[in-house]
């Protein structure tokens, strides 16, 4: 059965996990990357590369996708929540702040932090009925 999820259950299941990932339109292509993330308030945070795709789409304001799920094989269940906004760097002032909030698996020179404003969240959810 298949259920939609209210905006407050998205947000709470943002909480639940520190990994997602980031989708936009590149030369005419859908790409789509794992990225970490942290929830403040209704944005998520996250950090990439100067050179990172994700700073350029941030410097023009572009808007991305941000899907996060997670999956119960053996419960046979799941959830993903699917959101979109627009990316954009935080003030100077904020951005240490920021940085220090996201830790990137890969490690690296990640080191510009990056707020995705969502302004659109859908989610939903399903799990199997039991015969």
């Amino acid at each position: 059965m298949i259920h939609v999820l209210s905006e407050q259950r998205c947000y709470d299941l943002l909480t639940a996990t520190t990994v997602g990932r980031a989708g936009y339109v590149r030369e005419g292509v859908v790409e789509i990357i794992p990225m970490n993330y942290a929830v403040s308030g209704h944005d998520l945070l996250l950090r990439t590369g100067s050179d990172g795709a994700l700073s350029v789409l941030a410097d023009a304001g572009a808007t991305v996708s941000f899907e996060v799920d997670h999956l119960d094989s053996l419960g046979r269940a799941a959830w993903s929540v699917l959101m979109s906004g627009p990316l954009s760097r935080p003030a100077p002032e904020e951005a240490a702040a920021l940085v220090a909030r996201v830790s990137p698996w890969p490690g690296g020179e990640r080191d510009v932090p990056l707020r995705f404003r969502i302004t659109r969240m859908t989610g939903r959810a399903v799990k199997h009925e039991s015969q």
